[in-house]
């Protein structure tokens, strides 16, 4: 049941599971949904409490957790309480309460997981940061209309983009945005990666660094091998990636060694039916956002979990809806189609969609001329051995590749039918 090896771990979250189970098992949502609401099941029986998803989240908000008892909106005129939405990466937005101060608080937790960042977050200390995002995000870290620099300075904050499709930016939009950045004189760059690794070629092409920088670090949506090598070739510093989303805070946190460390002040982390390579999907039980607490939520990522000396470590396979299928009928993630673009070139991003009858088009937006022909065939012929294909990939170099409706971008998707 236990997500780390260690007996203290062990102890800590059953101490803390056994203080807050009984006040989440009487709010609406979990209550209507126990088969016996007059005797919930104990800590100890903790996996017999039924999944929640996305839809149970809607089902009823804000009542479902809040109750009767409280008012939203008084919540919100106090401010004890932020109202924010889901990108709706996997479906409709969802709107999600958070404590006031909440979410820099479980960011801060988070970051700290790592020796190198945390120097820059030590107490005393506000890092300046330059975030280029998918601007419909969230509320409070994008801007999904133009503004002027000034409205998009929050604190110690400035979101630099406001474009939804990165390779849409013309070189004036990016010399703004260049310009902005370092006069901000960012300690690190706050990146989707996509968005990133497109300023960063523009960077790149121009000549372009900023001196301030530290680190860059990457979140929102899964960071692509094509991605990372850009990034840190362009910035000439280190990149890391930080797992999380809007609902639950941000979980894992990738250290020097490239070893994703979970937070676990912040959330308990399950990893359900596996499969034999040890992937499944992930649940997340929060701990701290009182307000809008989540037990066994599934959260629609695959990841792997191992246990080293230091307790459990995880690799973010990608979205459960983005798997695509071999010819054999297994899984194949994200994680693991991205894994075959390691020594690719030329490729600035990318989208593989499988079809109906497991017929596969690979089309990447190209940089500094493309890849060799050589380099092409290598990387298609390694996914048709991952995807055990008879039917060769087709390949499609176009200028541009569109996100879905959340602003966020696939790697791997499949379809019914081709385009």
């Amino acid at each position: 049941m236990f997500d780390a090896p260690q007996k203290t771990h062990e102890t800590t979250w059953q101490d803390r599971l056994t203080e807050l189970l009984p006040r989440l098992l009487q709010l609406p949502l979990y209550r209507s949904r126990l088969e016996n609401p007059a005797q919930p099941p104990s800590a100890a029986a903790f996996t017999q409490i039924p999944f929640i998803t996305k839809r149970e989240l809607r089902e009823g908000f804000p009542g479902n957790f809040l109750g009767t008892e409280r008012i939203l909106q008084t919540l919100l005129d106090s401010k004890e309480v932020e109202l924010e939405h889901t990108s709706g990466t996997s479906g409709e937005r969802l709107p999600v309460l958070l404590g006031r101060g909440w979410w820099e608080m479980q960011e801060l937790r988070a970051i700290q997981l790592n020796p190198r960042l945390a120097l820059s977050f030590a107490p005393g200390l506000t890092p300046r940061r330059a975030a280029l995002t998918t601007p419909v995000c969230n509320g409070t870290a994008c801007h999904s209309r133009w503004a002027p620099r000034s409205a998009r300075i929050d604190g110690s904050s400035l979101a630099v983009n406001q474009a939804r499709i990165p390779f849409l930016l013309t070189e004036d939009e990016l010399a703004r945005m260049a310009q902005e950045t370092g006069e901000w004189a960012p300690d690190f760059l706050d990146l989707d990666p996509v968005h990133g690794a497109w300023f960063a070629l523009y960077c790149e092409r121009n000549g372009i660094r900023f001196p301030s920088l530290k680190f860059v670090l990457c979140s929102y949506e899964f960071e692509s091998l094509v991605h990372r090598r850009i990034l840190q070739r362009a910035f000439g510093v280190p990149a890391f990636n930080l797992y999380g989303s809007t609902e639950t805070g941000h979980l894992l946190m990738e250290d020097d060694r490239g070893v994703m460390k979970p937070s676990m002040e912040t959330a308990f982390l399950e990893v359900v039916e596996t499969d034999p390579s040890g992937i499944g999907e992930l649940v997340v039980t929060t701990l701290t956002n009182h307000f809008m607490p989540l037990l066994r939520y599934r959260i629609g990522d695959l990841v792997h979990r191992s246990h080293g000396p230091n307790g459990p470590h995880y690799l973010i396979h990608g979205r459960t809806r983005d798997a695509i299928i071999d010819s054999l009928d297994r899984r194949v993630t994200t994680r693991e189609v991205d894994d075959c673009f390691r020594a690719a070139q030329g490729i600035a991003h990318y989208e593989l969609r499988q079809y109906a009858n497991r017929a596969c088009r690979l089309r990447f937006v190209p940089h500094d001329g493309g890849p060799a022909a050589e380099g092409l065939r290598d990387l298609t012929g390694r996914l048709e051995e991952l995807l055990k294909l008879t039917i060769q990939i087709k390949t499609e170099a176009v200028s541009a590749l569109v996100p879905a409706p959340s602003g966020k971008f696939r790697l791997t998707a499949a379809a019914s039918r081709p385009d």
